[in-house]
């Protein structure tokens, strides 16, 4: 008796995987990675009024708009904004760009200023510790099991 059996090369493992999930969408795209750059969405509008403002704080910490041209598989999706009618705009949203340096810099800058100010705040708090009532104190404490337990108490 002859069993009819499909050739090894013929089968694939896309049949046997498991069917993908659903999951809603993203409501912002994500723009191809470009090396040396970090994308990041900038607020140019809220509730239908423009944002100057914040638009020129983001230009001065050295983002760029991005242009529509540059990604197009964005740009179908853009609404169209009038005072940004060359860059990606979605929802009051523009995509801009920033060298990864720079967001390094900013981390690190960020990070130094936390440190400060809690240092600030532990010698501000050291300065009135009396050894006699400390404000911490160490605590030391040590777990065993078996006959050592027995042993400590």
């Amino acid at each position: 008796m002859q069993t009819e059996r499909t050739p090894r090369d013929q089968t694939t493992r896309k049949l046997a995987e498991r069917q993908k999930r659903w999951a809603p969408a993203d409501t912002l795209p994500t723009p191809n990675p470009v090396p040396g750059y970090d994308f990041r969405w900038i607020r140019v509008a809220m509730v239908g009024q423009v944002d100057p403002r914040n638009v020129a704080s983001k230009l001065r910490e050295g983002y760029e708009p991005v242009k529509a041209v540059d990604h197009p598989e964005i740009s179908i999706l853009m609404s169209e904004h009038e005072k940004f009618k060359d860059n990606i705009v979605i929802g009051g949203l523009m995509l801009c760009k920033i060298p990864t340096e720079f967001v390094e810099d900013r981390n690190e800058y960020y990070l130094n200023q936390s440190n400060q100010q809690m240092a600030s705040v532990d010698n501000s708090l050291m300065k009135d510790n009396d050894p006699r009532m400390p404000l911490f104190r160490d605590r030391k404490t040590k777990v065993s099991f078996g006959k050592d337990a027995l042993k400590e108490s």
